[in-house]
Formats: structure tokens, C-alpha cells, sequence
């Protein structure tokens, strides 16, 4: 009898996304899921080239030194990163997330960098097994906030270690593999959404198919705001075991990804890629070295088409971006068009200013700031007016705010409150010998209502 693993993958885009980042990998030996990030295409360019150096991995006895040999996969993937970067400066900023298990028999070795995740069901108990790399798990560890606070804090999505081409070093551990043990392995798009009182009790479904099924269903439920993937893994002592491999999400040909049915329970079911054969698995021959160095020319030869492909993909990146315009606030405060997208990542912005408030060459055209607006009207041109379209439009957006959302101009003389007193002085007699009384009477304060600027009004004219 031999340990092997019993495993299912999913990945789905999401009810949000136009596109599925997420990239997964489970064969017989190798499980491994990539959750890519910074912008429309780069960060599916980039869990692809991980997902791709691990995928070797899956193909030979893994032997003794399942950590070196899972770091310097991860290193070849990072360092795939880096020089694509270095080909297209337009993809800097694009970076993945990691979290893979090499199985051997009675050990499992992992490998962790980011907030994907994986838990472990064992003896009935359903627990973490990985500490997630973001801003809001430091602040848990250092007791500043909770658990709960962290699900609903604004920076719950900074991750402060990802591959990215820059030098890092994973989290590797290795552990012991029992029979009965289910593993679990999903990116944040679950693990954000379904609560671990959920996950508990999905995670006990018997079928790693039908438990897989369930965990994309209860993501899409909560509303499926980002990509979703997950990996379900039995370790089982049987005669047979899956030897057919999944590659899905962003590193798949899409097929379980298709348009959305009406709702999203009935599309979670419709998504079901087709299931592995089980295969008798044979005793592991001696090494060959023939064979291993054939198989490191296969694993060459598919990181370079993959890297062609991903060089397109790249372009293509560049193009989106480019044709991207938004309304936002300028460093100086003033209303401002801008080239590319909002936000940021890891300090590397994915936009430029192109102009100001005033078109250039225009006539008599008076730059508006931020805030110049209405209260209201302030904090949606902060956040980002992306709904134009190109920049012509983002000029029309301009006009509009111009028109219909700036303040009037305050006015030059601002009334003052005044208080009057009059006095009135008893008059002489010629029989009184005291000194002569005064009545003092105060009159009514006289109040003007005045123009607040930055409120009612804005300086200027």
C-alpha cells in the first residue's frame, strides 16, 4: 500500500472580474496555486511564469530535498519575473502570490509567500497551516487589532511580501503526511469571502470534486468580488491514485471559466472541468539520468514558449493601459485628467498626469481644485471619475464639474456683526447738588449670515 494524493481544482473569475489572474496547478506529486496582481493583464502574466517554474517539479521522485528543490523553482519563477520587467518597464509593479505542496509519500514539503492559503482537516480538526504576508495579519500579530476588525479593515489587501522580480525569500516548511488528511489550498477570493465557521463545514464533503464544487458556489454566494480558486487534496492509502494533472485558472485554456448562468449558485455547478482518470500507480524505477536531463529540456523548453506567450500577453497590457483615462486630484489639489489606472501597487503608480482642469490652448479657462467643489462632489474626484470614455471624455467629465458641482465665488466684503450702545444723560437741576446720572441702554447685536469659504463659497473673483 502506498500513500497517494486524491485531489479536484477549481478556479472561477469571479462575478466582478473581467478576467481570471489565478493560475493552479495539481497533479500526483505537485499542488500548486499562484493569485496574480497589478493591472488587467500583468498579474495573470505573472502567476503563469510561477506556475510554470513549479510545474517540472511534478514529474520526477521529488528524493529528499524537497525544499531546495521548491525554492529554487520559486526562485526561477521570480527571476522570470524580473526579466520580463526588465523587457517591458510597463509591467513593473506586477507580482504573485504562492502557495504549493510537493507530496512524497510520508512528507509534504510547502512553500508560502503572499495571502493565498492553506488549511489542513486532520483527526476532525480544520486549522491554518500558513501565516498570510499582509499589513492587517501584522497587526494581529502585534495585538493591535482582531480578527474581526481585520476583515473590514481599509488596508486588508496590502500584502507586504509577493513575488515580484525583486529578491525575496519563501516560507518553507515540511510536514508529515497521515492518511485521512485533506488539504486545502485557495487564493483570497475565497478565504476573504466565506467565513472559516463555512469553510469547516464544506470542507468535510467526502467527494474532493464535489467538496471543491461547493467551496467556488459559496464564494460566488458572498458576492465573488474577486478571482476564486481552490484545491482539494486527500492523502489516501490505496493501490490506485490520480496520475492525470489539472492546470486551470489563468494557466488553463479557460474552459472552466464560461459567461455566467442567471445566478450564482447555478453557475458555480455549471463550471465542472472534467475529472481525472484513476491510474494504477507503479513502483518508482531507479533514476536515469537520460531521463532527468530530457526532462529538464522539456521544462526549458516550455518556460521559453511560455515566456513568448507572455511577452504578447505583456504588449497587450501596455495597450490597455495606455487607452485608459480618469478624472482624480492632482498633486497641487487641482481637478486633473490622467493616463492609465487609479491606484498603486507596491508604491509603483499605474497612472500620469496628462493635463489639468483647462484643456491646453484653451481661452480664458480658470483651473479648478478640488477644493473649489461642493463637499459632496470631493471625495468622488479623489476616489476617481473612471467612468469616461478616453480623453474627450474625461474633459467632458471636467466641463461638468465646472458647470453643475463647483461653489460660487465668495463674496469681496464680508458683512461684519455690529453692536450698538446709546447713551442718554439725565439733565441738570438747579436744586440737585449730586453729580449728574447717565442711564446706559445697550441696543440689539445686528447679525449678518457670512459666507463660509470652502463650504458655501470658494475664494477668487
Amino acid at each position: 500500500m502506498t500513500l497517494v494524493l486524491r485531489y479536484a481544482a477549481r478556479s472561477d473569475r469571479g462575478l466582478v472580474r473581467s478576467n481570471n489572474q489565478d493560475s493552479v496547478y495539481a497533479g500526483p506529486r505537485l499542488l500548486a496555486l499562484a493569485d496574480g496582481m497589478g493591472g488587467h493583464a500583468a498579474g495573470e502574466v505573472a502567476s503563469k511564469v510561477v506556475i510554470a517554474a513549479l510545474a517540472p517539479l511534478d514529474d520526477d521522485e521529488p528524493g529528499d530535498d524537497l525544499l531546495g528543490q521548491l525554492r529554487d523553482a520559486v526562485i526561477a519563477g521570480n527571476g522570470a519575473i524580473s526579466e520580463l520587467v526588465q523587457s517591458d518597464p510597463d509591467l513593473d509593479g506586477m507580482g504573485t502570490t504562492l502557495t504549493a505542496v510537493l507530496f512524497a509519500g510520508s512528507r509534504l514539503g510547502m512553500v508560502h509567500i503572499g495571502d493565498s492559503r492553506a488549511y489542513m482537516l486532520r483527526n476532525g480538526t480544520f486549522t491554518q497551516i500558513t501565516h498570510d504576508d499582509t499589513f492587517v495579519q501584522s497587526l494581529i500579530d502585534e495585538g493591535r487589532i482582531t480578527e474581526e476588525e481585520a476583515a473590514t479593515h481599509p488596508q486588508r489587501s496590502l500584502l507586504l511580501r509577493a513575488l515580484t522580480g525583486h529578491e525575496v525569500e519563501p516560507r518553507l516548511m515540511v510536514r508529515e503526511a497521515r492518511p485521512g488528511d485533506r488539504y486545502l489550498l485557495c487564493s483570497d477570493g475565497l478565504s476573504g469571502v466565506v467565513s472559516m465557521e463555512t469553510l469547516d463545514e464544506a470542507i468535510r464533503i467526502p467527494d474532493p470534486q464535489a467538496c471543491a464544487d461547493r467551496m467556488i458556489e459559496l464564494a460566488l454566494k458572498g458576492g465573488g468580488p474577486d478571482n476564486v480558486t481552490v484545491v482539494v487534496a486527500d492523502v489516501v492509502d490505496v493501490d490506485f491514485g490520480e496520475d492525470a494533472p489539472i492546470v486551470g485558472g489563468a494557466a488553463g485554456d479557460g474552459s472552466e471559466d464560461p459567461p455566467p448562468p442567471d445566478s450564482p449558485a447555478s453557475r458555480a455547478s455549471s463550471i465542472t472541468g472534467p475529472r481525472p482518470i484513476p491510474q494504477r500507480v507503479e513502483p518508482m524505477p531507479q533514476p536515469d539520468p537520460r531521463r532527468a536531463r530530457g526532462n529538464r529540456l522539456k521544462a526549458l523548453a516550455l518556460v521559453i514558449f511560455l515566456l513568448l506567450l507572455v511577452v504578447a500577453a505583456g504588449l497587450g497590457t501596455r495597450w490597455y493601459v495606455l487607452r485608459q483615462y480618469y478624472v482624480g486630484e492632482g498633486d497641487n489639489g487641482e481637478v486633473s485628467v490622467f493616463r492609465g489606472v487609479t491606484g498603486s501597487v507596491f508604491g509603483f503608480d499605474l497612472h500620469r498626469k496628462v493635463e489639468g482642469s483647462c484643456p491646453p490652448g484653451a481661452q480664458a479657462c480658470e483651473p479648478i481644485t478640488v477644493e473649489d467643489l461642493k463637499v459632496a462632489t470631493r471625495d468622488v474626484v479623489r476616489n476617481g471619475i473612471t467612468d469616461v470614455d478616453g480623453l474627450e471624455g474625461a474633459r467632458e467629465a471636467i466641463r461638468r464639474l465646472r458647470t453643475e458641482q463647483t461653489l460660487p465665488f465668495c463674496p469681496k466684503d464680508t458683512a461684519e456683526s455690529t453692536t450698538g450702545t446709546s447713551t442718554t444723560a439725565a439733565p441738570p437741576t438747579a436744586t440737585s447738588t449730586e453729580a449728574p446720572a447717565s442711564t446706559t441702554v445697550e441696543g440689539t447685536p445686528l447679525t449678518t449670515p457670512v459666507p463660509q469659504p470652502g463650504t458655501d463659497c470658494r475664494k477668487g473673483q
